[in-house]
C-alpha cells in the first residue's frame, strides 16, 4: 500500500468514526430523518467547498511554478545571449522531473551566470571608464571616466569578443596617449632649452600654455590635448624667431665691437669681457645653446659698450680733426691762403656727431695733403 493510500484510509476511518458518532448524537437527541438529510447535505457541500478551494490553490501554485520556470528559462536565455562565449544551457537539462525539481535544477545555473555577468560587467566598467578618461584627455574635455556612470543596460553585449574589442580600443588609446605625452615632454624640453638661452622664465612660459605643464611637483597629469600641442608648437616657433632675432642683433653688435676694437687698439683685457658676444659672429641658431647666451642683459651690455666706444671714437676723431685743422691753418697762413670753410671746427664736429665720421676724415685728410703738397711746391719755386 502506498503512502497516499494509507493516508486516504486514515482519513476514511476518521470520517466514518465522526459520522457514526454524529448519528449516535442524533439518535439521542431525536433528530428527524429530514433534518439528518439536510445536515448531511450541508456537510457534503462544505467538504466540497474545502476541496474546491484546495484545488484552486493548487492550480495557482502550479501556474506560479510554471511562470517562475518560464521566467527563469527566459532569464537564462538572456544571460546566455549577453555573455556569449559558448555559454548554452540545453532545455533538456532543465525539463526533467517535477516543476519544483526543474526550478531547483535551474537555480544554481542562474546564480552562476549572474555571478559571471557581474564579474564581466566590472571588467566592462573598468575598460570603458579608462577609454572615456583617456578620450577626454586627448580631446581636452572634462570627462573623468567615472566607472559608476556605466550601466549594464548600456552594453547588452557582454561577450568576451566584445570585451576584447574594447580592450583593443583601450590599448590603441594608451599608445596614442603615450605618443602624445612623449611629444608634449619633447616640446616642454624644447621650450626649457630656448628659455634658458634667452634668459626667460620657463615656468611662466609653460603655465601660460597649460597649468598642468608646470613641473614644480604638481600631481596633476599633463595635458595632451590637440590644443595644448598646438599652443606648445606656437610657443616654440615664437621662441625660435626671438632667438634668431636676438642672435642677429648680437652678431651685429659683435661685428661692431671688433671694428671698434681694431680702430681704437682696445686692450685685450677689455675685449675679454665681451668674448661671448664676438664668438656669436657666424654662429648658427643651433650652435647657440649656452644658458643666458642671448639674454637681454647680455645684449644690453653689448649695446652700452658699443655706444661707449662710438662716443670714444667720435671724441678721438674730433681731436684728430682739430689737430689736422690747426696744421691746415698754419699751412694756409704760410701760403697766404684762406682755410676751407668746410673744415671749420664747428662744421667738422657737427658732421662727426651726425654719423659721417669716416667720410669726413677722408675728405679732410685729402684736403690737408693737397694743400701741404701745394705749399711744398710753392716753397720750392720761391727758393729756385
Amino acid at each position: 500500500m502506498t503512502a497516499a493510500a494509507k493516508k486516504q484510509q486514515v482519513v476514511d476511518t476518521t470520517c466514518s468514526s465522526l459520522l457514526h458518532e454524529l448519528e449516535l448524537i442524533w439518535d439521542e437527541v431525536g433528530e428527524s430523518d429530514a433534518a439528518r438529510d439536510t445536515m448531511l447535505l450541508q456537510l457534503e457541500q462544505e467538504c466540497l467547498e474545502v476541496y474546491r478551494r484546495k484545488v484552486d490553490q493548487a492550480n495557482k501554485t502550479r501556474a506560479s511554478l510554471h511562470q517562475a520556470l518560464a521566467d527563469s528559462e527566459a532569464e537564462l536565455a538572456r544571460l546566455c545571449s549577453a555573455l556569449g562565449d559558448g555559454v548554452f544551457i540545453s532545455p533538456a537539462e532543465i525539463r526533467a522531473g517535477t516543476l519544483k525539481e526543474q526550478l531547483g535544477a535551474i537555480a544554481p545555473q542562474l546564480e552562476q551566470l549572474h555571478q559571471k555577468k557581474e564579474d564581466r560587467t566590472k571588467q566592462f566598467m573598468e575598460v570603458k571608464s579608462q577609454i572615456r578618461k583617456i578620450s577626454g584627455e586627448i580631446s581636452g574635455s572634462s570627462q573623468n571616466g567615472d566607472a559608476e556612470s556605466f550601466s549594464p543596460s548600456d552594453e547588452p553585449d557582454l561577450s568576451l569578443r566584445r570585451l576584447e574589442d574594447y580592450q583593443a580600443q583601450l590599448q590603441s588609446l594608451l599608445k596614442e596617449k603615450s605618443d602624445r605625452l612623449h611629444k608634449v615632454l619633447d616640446c616642454i624640453n624644447a621650450v626649457h632649452n630656448l628659455c634658458a638661452v634667452l634668459g626667460l622664465d620657463f615656468f611662466k612660459m609653460v603655465t601660460e600654455v597649460h597649468p598642468s605643464l608646470d613641473e614644480s611637483g604638481s600631481n596633476q597629469p599633463k595635458s595632451i590635448s590637440n590644443d595644448t600641442l598646438n599652443r606648445l608648437a606656437h610657443t616654440i616657433q615664437s621662441l625660435q624667431e626671438e632667438k634668431r632675432r636676438r642672435l642677429q642683433k648680437l652678431q651685429g653688435l659683435g661685428s661692431a665691437l671688433l671694428d671698434l676694437w681694431n680702430l681704437m687698439d682696445t686692450p685685450s683685457e677689455e675685449q675679454h669681457l665681451f668674448q661671448s658676444v664676438t664668438r656669436s659672429i657666424g654662429a648658427a641658431d643651433s650652435d647657440v645653446v649656452a644658458p643666458n647666451a642671448l639674454a637681454y642683459d647680455i645684449i644690453e651690455e653689448a649695446e652700452v659698450e658699443v655706444e661707449r666706444l662710438e662716443r670714444l671714437k667720435a671724441s678721438k676723431m674730433k681731436e684728430l680733426v682739430l689737430k689736422k685743422r690747426i696744421e691746415l691753418e698754419e699751412i694756409c697762413r704760410n701760403s697766404h691762403m684762406e682755410p676751407d670753410a668746410s673744415t671749420a671746427q664747428d662744421v667738422t664736429n657737427a658732421f662727426i656727431d651726425s654719423g659721417g665720421k669716416d667720410l669726413y676724415i677722408c675728405n679732410t685728410a685729402i684736403k690737408i695733403v693737397s694743400i701741404s703738397r701745394m705749399f711744398e711746391i710753392l716753397s720750392g719755386m720761391n727758393c729756385w
